[in-house]
């Protein structure tokens, strides 16, 4: 197995050179809902709602990340592994050098773990109402308006529900949209989603719902992406990411003024003249609470290419309002009229 950089580079030029030889030729706030602590063998219902941004398609956003790991940090803690998340410069379709560097790795059988490890990860942001659940959450936050974090898996039931003919409506439609039931089981040592699935029957928001909207707005899905990286911050993640393959410790004084270990105190050990700097590098790559923006009533259908029991919920009846009190109605009225000025 190799062991540094250097070497996976001198056996892939090797193989290069002998097939040459025989062919002849070549971020935070407590708004994201902890989905994956519910209980296993639970569902619990979810509502996605449409991105705040009117210039998004989807009702998502998707993230590309890469988990550089370090064995400790150079000048702390030795022998803890730490992990830095840095975004992938193709999530803005541009090359990013680390897959360009690894891409021929899985070439070479015994480097396919080593390339999966470094390759990019995947996620999605998504938005909208737990509607019930039996996760306990020490606290909530006083915004119902939650954000999903989910992963691929998840994220290809949703995107196949887009693509079936009986789903009439965007599932994040006010009035005709469609609940998600997110069903956690288990697979060997994971947990596994694999069973969620829309709703069979399509549901209005009901008034405590389409209030929370026009009190809180809904969130601007592109304010929780990472900054694109500047050309001098893409240089210091490839100089990480070698570090990394070498083996070598995290160095707070070379890098932690541009990104840090999560959860780590670097403290002193980032030089002082740069500790204003280290701390608005690392805000830049978390998610920050940004004001909401205009909701929207209905996104327009977007084209596609490329736990057991039914978990209750209850639904507010569209009784007569009391005088001085909107109803279902009223609610959805003053959004739209809000979206048209």
């Amino acid at each position: 197995m190799a062991t540094s950089l250097a070497e996976i580079r001198a056996r892939l030029l090797e193989q290069d050179t002998r097939q040459s030889g025989n062919n002849n030729r070549q971020q935070g706030d407590n708004a994201i809902f902890p989905f994956w602590n519910i209980p296993e063998n639970s569902t619990t219902v979810l509502r996605f709602l449409p991105d705040g941004d009117e210039t998004n398609t989807f009702p998502w956003r998707e993230r590309q990340m890469i988990r550089l790991e370090f064995a400790g940090v150079l000048g702390g803690d030795e022998s803890k592994k730490v992990i830095v998340t840095v975004p992938c410069m193709e999530m803005w379709k541009e090359t990013c050098p680390i897959h360009a560097e690894i891409r021929p790795w899985f070439k070479d059988k015994s480097l396919e773990d080593l390339g999966r490890k470094y390759w990019k990860k995947k996620s999605y942001i998504f938005q909208g109402f737990v509607v019930d659940t039996k996760l306990q959450e020490e606290s909530s936050p006083e915004n119902s308006i939650r954000r999903f974090i989910v992963n691929p898996s998840i994220f290809n039931i949703v995107k196949g529900a887009l693509m079936d003919p009986e789903m009439d409506n965007l599932f994040t439609d006010y009035e005709n949209g469609t609940d998600f039931r997110l069903t956690k089981t288990t697979k060997g040592q994971y947990a596994d989603y694999s069973t969620s699935s829309f709703a069979r029957k399509e549901r209005g928001l009901n008034e405590v719902e389409l209030q929370a909207i026009a009190d809180h707005n809904l969130f601007n899905l592109n304010d929780f992406m990472p900054k694109k990286p500047s050309k001098e911050e893409v240089d210091v993640i490839y100089d990480m990411f070698k570090a990394s393959v070498d083996g070598e410790l995290y160095d707070p004084k070379r890098w932690g003024q541009y990104f840090k270990p999560a959860g780590v105190n670097l403290g002193n050990l980032v030089p002082a003249s740069v500790g204003s700097d280290v701390d608005a590098a690392e805000s830049s790559f978390k998610a920050p609470t940004p004001a909401a923006r205009p909701a929207s009533v209905a996104a327009p259908k977007p084209t596609v290419v490329d736990d057991d029991e039914d978990a209750p919920f209850e639904v507010a009846e569209e009784a007569a309002a009391p005088e001085g009190k909107k109803n279902v109605n009223d609610i959805l009225a003053m959004i739209r009229n809000r979206q048209q000025k």
